[in-house]
């Protein structure tokens, strides 16, 4: 962790986030202990038709604590690294907070992310403890982590899902959960790193964004402040490999002290069912969750009636979006942040409604912003995480005042409500999931026939967005279709997340005089139909 080069808030701004309640020094593990003990008989449950199970936040915390007490007699401690990679499972719920009490940096990542991702990940991080699943859909995780895992000495655990032998280097997940449990958190520094949340931006690789103790506890007590104290219980389904996904499922259903009841694939008839046999809303999330709900046949008055709020943020969300919940009486707002600063700005449900519906929010409390000449987005606040695995990125990202350089281009009202009007990072947001542009354009060059091409984000009122290839060809080149496309990108190991879903022919890409590719101009054309898709 040393050559990782993280950032320290400056002596001026610790002061006032002390004095202002934004910082304390509890650390996670302190964090988790207190509030568990406050609603341990909290109904935790996994509705999953792999892996289904039904319990408290007491059961699953005696469960984190026993494999806390298992893997420290392994040597496992404060500062240590824990990757995770399973879907929406009590056993992430039991990693995570073993992780905790350990004081050890929780690495969640996205089930979805295949070998070249994860590869990159353990490069980057070295961990010492890895927690997978043998298999889960279509994914084949045992033999993808057993390459990966071959030479790497970290203490490899497989919740089994199958009677695949595991291969010597694996134990079973299972078999640590029956030592005694840890008594109380390892002590460890607030300030140290707790998780590192990798999403992929403007860089080929995803980058690895590192959160202390201090900065995630806040950020928890902003996704609850932000919350409606009325609305039912909610069903999570952002993955728990993402950021936001396993903050909301391990910490903000405490907060709440509302159950927490997770799915593991998304499924909108399904969703629809939990929440009408169970009570359950879908309080938000990334566009697509809720229009998803909105477009199926099975949506009805009874699951409007369980929807009363919607806070929506994480991708792009078209107007259209929010002026559609307004007319079905659904109280939506919007937000803003990332994963380095994850609540800059939002909404609540007593904000005016065209605020609610057409900004992205005024400031988060203890958050500052400001805009530099070109409109770009800069922002400093008590969840701003403290660097990158990079050290090149820190010192990219952050200057000497503490600034966050968001890469985004936004405008402020007289009311200083922010409203995102570009990115300059070159990102596609689709369903609340990042997408390199550049390490989809770097893959798609493999093809013989392209002479250059540029990914670019289309809107999409379901997902927010979606990528477009758009290509020019090499001299007597063809196009490749859909199909050649995406299975060229599957045999290069990219996630089917991050496959563009259209593609369309320029003659020639409108440029700057250096002889850049200028993507808005591209964005435009495809918005106005001027690119001829490419059909089949």
């Amino acid at each position: 962790m040393t050559t990782w080069g993280l950032r320290e808030a400056a002596p001026e701004l610790r002061q006032r986030y002390f004095a202002e309640g934004h910082w304390d020094d509890r650390t996670l593990g302190d964090f988790a202990a207190e509030r568990l003990a406050l609603d341990g008989t909290l109904p935790f449950c996994v509705r999953s038709q792999e892996r289904p199970w039904e319990g408290t936040f007491a059961q699953l915390d005696a469960a984190a604590r026993s494999l806390a007490a298992s893997l420290a007699a392994r040597g496992v401690g404060p500062g240590d690294v824990l990757v995770m990679q399973l879907p929406n499972w009590a056993e992430a719920g039991i990693t995570f907070f073993a992780a905790t009490y350990l004081g050890a940096v929780i690495v969640p990542v996205v089930h979805f992310y295949g070998a070249k991702e994860v590869s990159y990940i353990l490069e980057l991080t070295n961990p010492d403890v890895v927690v997978t699943t043998d298999a889960f859909g279509r994914s084949a995780f045992l033999d993808m982590h057993a390459e990966l895992l071959a030479e790497r000495g970290a203490t490899w655990l497989v919740v089994r899902q199958t009677d695949q032998p595991l291969p010597p280097h694996a134990t079973n997940f299972a078999s640590l959960l029956d030592a005694a449990p840890m008594t109380a958190p390892l002590a460890a520094d607030p300030d140290a790193p707790a998780l590192i949340g990798f999403t992929s931006g403007t860089t080929r690789n995803p980058k690895g964004v590192v959160h202390s103790h201090r900065t995630i506890g806040f950020e928890a007590r902003q996704l609850h402040l932000m919350s409606p104290p009325d609305q039912p219980p909610q069903i999570t389904a952002a993955p728990v490999g993402h950021f936001i996904g396993m903050l909301n499922a391990f910490l903000i259903g405490m907060l709440r002290r509302q159950p927490v009841t997770l799915v593991d694939l998304w499924d909108p008839a399904n969703v629809l069912r939990l929440m009408r046999d169970e009570n359950l809303t879908m309080g938000g999330g990334a566009t697509f969750f809720v229009t998803s709900l909105l477009d199926h046949p099975d949506f009805s008055d009874e699951h409007l009636a369980l929807m009363p709020f919607a806070g929506l943020g994480g991708s792009a969300v078209p107007v259209a979006v929010m002026q559609r919940a307004a007319k079905l009486g659904i109280t939506a707002w919007r937000s803003y942040g990332s994963t380095e600063h994850p609540s800059i700005t939002g909404c609540t449900i007593e904000s005016p409604e065209d605020k609610r519906i057409t900004t992205d929010g005024d400031v988060m409390p203890g958050v500052e912003i400001r805009l530099d000449e070109q409109g770009q987005i800069l922002s400093r606040g008590p969840d701003l995480c403290i660097g990158y695995t990079d050290p090149e990125l820190t010192a990219k990202a952050f200057d000497a005042d503490g600034w966050y350089h968001t890469g985004d281009v936004g405008s402020l009202d007289e009311q200083g409500y922010l409203t995102i009007v570009d990115r300059i990072a070159d990102v596609i947001i689709r369903g609340g999931e990042n997408i390199s542009a550049v390490e989809v354009e770097d893959l798609v060059m493999g093809l013989p026939s392209i002479a250059e091409v540029a990914v670019v984000a289309t809107p999409d009122e379901r997902l927010g967005e979606k990528a477009a290839a758009v290509v020019r060809l090499r001299d007597g080149g063809s196009a490749p279709t859909l199909p050649e496309l995406r299975a060229h990108l599957e045999a290069q190991g990219l996630a089917r997340q991050k496959w563009p879903e259209s593609i369309h022919v320029v003659v020639e890409f409108p440029r700057t005089p250096s002889g850049k590719v200028q993507k808005f101009k591209v964005r435009e054309q495809l918005r106005a139909g001027e690119l001829p898709k490419v059909e089949g």
